[in-house]
Formats: C-alpha cells, sequence, structure tokens
C-alpha cells in the first residue's frame, strides 16, 4: 500500500488537474453561448441570399455556363475536412476523420481520385502522419472564426474547380444540434448544387404572391451576370456556416470533454481520500498494537 504522503501528493496533483480542466469547462461554456449567438444571427443572412439566388436564376435566360455551377465528369474530388487546432475535445476530431477516410474509400472504390483540403491544425497532422498530400491548409482561428476567414477558403477552393483541378468539392464537418449531439455532416459544395437555385415549392408560392404585388424588376446589369457575382459570396455564406457549425461544435465537445474529466477527477479525489484514511487508521492501529505489546512486554 502507497504511504500517506505518496496519496496525498497525488490527492494534491488530481485536485490541481481538476482546476484547470473546470476552468476549460467554464471557458467553453461562455465561448459556446456566443457561437449559439453567431449562427443565429448568420441563418437570415444565408436564407436571404438563397432566395436572391432563386429569384435572379428565375430571371436568367441562361447560367448553366457558369464557372461554378459547371459540371463535367468527375475524375478528382476534394474533400475538406474541418477539424480542430487543438485536442481536448472528446470525439470531435476523431468522428470528423473517421468520416473523411470513409468517404475516401467510397470515392476510391468508385475511381476517383481525393484531393485533401484541411481546416485545423488536428487534421492537418493526421493526414500528414498518414503519408497524404494535403492539397491546401488553414489553421488557426478554427474555434472563432470570421467572415475574412471563409471568404480565403472560398477563393482557393473556387480557384482550384475554376481550374480543373478537382472537378467535385465535398464538405466534412461537425454540424451542431445542441451542446450534447454533434452529427458529422457530408455536404457538396461544387458545382454549386441545382437545388439552390430552384428554391421550395414553399417559396415558389411566396415568391408568386410577392411578385404579383411588386410587378416585374427590372435587373441592371443582366441576371446572369448579377447570379455570376452571387455565386461566390453564397459560396463564402457556405463556408462560414460550416465553420461556425464546427466552432460551436468543438467548443460544445470540449465542454462535455471537461465536464467528464472534472467529474473523473472528483471521483478520483474520493478514492484517494477514503484510501488515505484507511492508511492512516491502519497506522494509528499499528501505533496501537505497538504500545499494547510494549506495555504487556513491561508487566511481563
Amino acid at each position: 500500500m502507497a504511504s500517506l504522503q505518496d496519496i496525498r501528493r497525488r490527492i494534491a496533483s488530481v485536485r490541481n488537474t481538476s482546476k484547470i480542466t473546470k476552468a476549460l469547462e467554464l471557458v467553453a461554456s461562455a465561448r459556446l453561448r456566443r457561437a449559439q449567438q453567431r449562427i443565429e444571427e448568420m441563418r437570415p443572412y444565408a436564407d436571404r441570399m438563397q432566395e436572391l439566388m432563386v429569384g435572379t436564376a428565375k430571371a436568367a435566360s441562361s447560367f448553366r455556363n457558369l464557372p461554378l455551377l459547371q459540371r463535367r465528369e468527375v475524375r478528382k474530388i476534394g474533400v475538406v475536412v474541418f477539424s480542430g487546432d487543438r485536442g481536448l475535445a472528446g470525439p470531435f476530431n476523431g468522428q470528423v476523420l473517421r468520416r473523411s477516410f470513409q468517404l475516401e474509400r467510397d470515392e476510391r472504390g468508385e475511381g476517383h481520385e481525393v484531393v485533401w483540403a484541411v481546416v485545423g491544425r488536428k487534421g492537418a497532422s493526421t493526414l500528414r502522419f498518414r503519408r497524404y498530400e494535403v492539397a491546401a491548409h488553414w489553421e488557426g482561428f478554427v474555434d472563432q472564426p470570421t467572415y475574412h476567414d471563409a471568404q480565403a477558403i472560398a477563393h482557393k477552393l473556387a480557384e482550384m474547380y475554376t481550374a480543373e483541378e478537382v472537378d467535385r468539392v465535398v464538405i466534412v464537418y461537425n454540424r451542431y444540434v445542441s451542446p450534447l449531439v454533434q452529427r458529422v455532416t457530408v455536404s457538396d459544395l461544387l458545382p454549386i448544387p441545382e437545388h439552390v437555385l430552384e428554391g421550395s415549392k414553399e417559396n415558389d408560392e411566396k415568391d408568386a404572391k410577392e411578385q404579383a404585388l411588386r410587378g416585374d424588376f427590372i435587373y441592371e446589369p443582366e441576371p446572369e451576370e448579377i447570379l455570376e457575382r452571387l455565386l461566390p459570396v453564397y459560396l463564402e455564406t457556405e463556408i462560414y456556416r460550416a465553420l461556425l457549425e464546427s466552432a460551436a461544435s468543438f467548443l460544445a465537445s470540449q465542454m462535455a470533454a471537461m465536464r467528464s474529466a472534472t467529474s473523473n477527477a472528483n471521483d478520483l479525489i474520493d478514492r484517494y481520500t477514503l484510501q488515505m484514511n484507511r492508511a492512516r487508521q491502519a497506522a494509528i492501529t499499528q501505533e496501537i498494537l505497538e504500545v499494547v505489546a510494549g506495555a504487556d512486554a513491561l508487566t511481563a
């Protein structure tokens, strides 16, 4: 059995660790609330952006030849992985990487070459450790992304697509559902899906009513030119949404992991405390036995 001094040292060490994990939990919780707020603030903008694209596409006579809409035979697929810059976030990095590798196996099974792009230090280090070549890599802003970061990523991906370095681009990220639930999501990014420009039936009925009240629009410049300018902005918006979802998922996973670590540390402190009390009781009992044995020896 360990000595009392060793047990006390272990208790002090675990208690110090629990203070760190508790502090990390509180920081992640505060940042998560801000991340949730940013997602809510961004949704109306994203919805309005799609409405503008749908309306402009309906007014355009021909837009299928725009660079970000052109479809071609898929030989190379770009897979963009949204990981974290740090660990200590539970399954956050592991689950998105596992899904990415599963996607790679599926695409290679269909004869497609996979071109990797990674957001986050952990994903890039894992891919390089496995001897994969990373075509593009961004880091340093994963838990607090800005729209400028999304613009940089969107510009690079659009450049790769229009230069035919890839024939299709998909993103793999953790979609935030709640503090306890984050789901890995695979979403087509390029070419921009047709359903984005078609809208839903409900939106069509709403647009028809609004159009009847407003009358016909006069577009200046032509709708095709407006749509060509809107498509890169839509791409930036989708990247920004994925960054925000991934950031919220990272913070939620970190908060849950640190809460679990703090709870485990407290349980360990309780066990060590019980062990220390037993060791102390055994030491006291041993001292009493020695005193009694000494007294018996004197009276014998």
